[in-house]
């Protein structure tokens, strides 16, 4: 089975690519995040028309996440169990379904804005109901279970391209990596290798200043798997292909595959 996470930057845009994307790579469980439309703009049609069902969590122009599975979707939940509102709005970050016996969740993490900004410390609440989902649902016999998605949170600084850019900056805060490493404590671990196939794996780059020519990258776009996830792991890799050219997404496609 091969499962990914795609931060899109709008589906509406993305679409073709995504469509096309989708037929190249063989993928049969898909993650999105920042769709970007109402759950009534979502295109749910063309995606069925190559196979695939699909669990959407969203409201607007900002945020929307999805799972896509053409292998079955099962158990829905739309919504992270216990998460936090901000400023009293419940924003669509995260969505869950078993595929193919598999239980993924599509998670879209805050951003944190700025370090002591009220939006940091909702990502860190974020976390923390995060944390509590992974708890109950990782572990469970030989079911796999993993959380994807764009994380917001760079894991170490070998996952920036200069650690000195982005000092007292959001994504690489000790806040932040203690936050992400409470997943770890729950029972998941990091399911996808560095290095891959090159020194830095990263799978987001800005699109100012040529970041994407320059390397200029952070890996914030993660699988955290359980065991019964990570041992079915037999390869792994980020689409850089998918970030080059006209109409690309800022970030790239992260690719594993189960032996399932």
């Amino acid at each position: 089975m091969r499962i990914a996470t795609w931060n899109v930057n709008s589906i509406t845009s993305r679409l073709e690519r995504l469509l096309a994307w989708l037929e190249s790579s063989g993928t049969d469980v898909l993650c999105l995040q920042e769709l970007k439309c109402t759950a009534e703009a979502f295109p749910a049609e063309p995606l069925r028309e190559l196979g695939y069902e699909a669990a959407v969590n969203a409201s607007g122009r900002w945020n929307g996440v999805a799972v896509l599975s053409r292998v079955g979707l099962e158990d829905p939940v739309i919504g992270l169990p216990g998460g936090p509102d901000y400023e009293g709005v419940t924003e669509p970050r995260a969505a869950g379904a078993t595929c193919g016996g598999v239980r993924v969740w599509s998670v879209y993490v805050p951003n944190g804005r700025e370090v002591g900004h009220p939006h940091f410390e909702y990502k860190l609440r974020w976390f923390a109901a995060l944390r509590e989902l992974a708890a109950r649902e990782s572990g469970q016999g030989e079911r796999p279970f993993a959380v994807l998605g764009d994380y917001n949170v760079a894991p170490t600084d070998e996952d920036v391209y200069d650690p000195a850019v982005f000092e007292g900056s959001t994504h690489v805060t000790p806040a932040e990596r203690e936050a992400l490493a409470g997943l770890r404590e729950a029972g998941l671990a990091d399911v996808v290798p560095r290095p891959l196939k090159y020194d830095r794996p990263y799978t987001y780059w800005d699109y100012r200043q040529l970041g994407f020519p320059k390397n200029k990258g952070m890996r914030i776009d993660l699988v955290y798997g359980d065991p019964a996830f990570e041992s079915a792991v037999k390869d792994a890799y980020v689409d850089r292909e998918e970030r080059k050219g006209k109409g690309a997404s800022d970030h790239a496609p992260v690719v594993v595959d189960l032996e399932v």
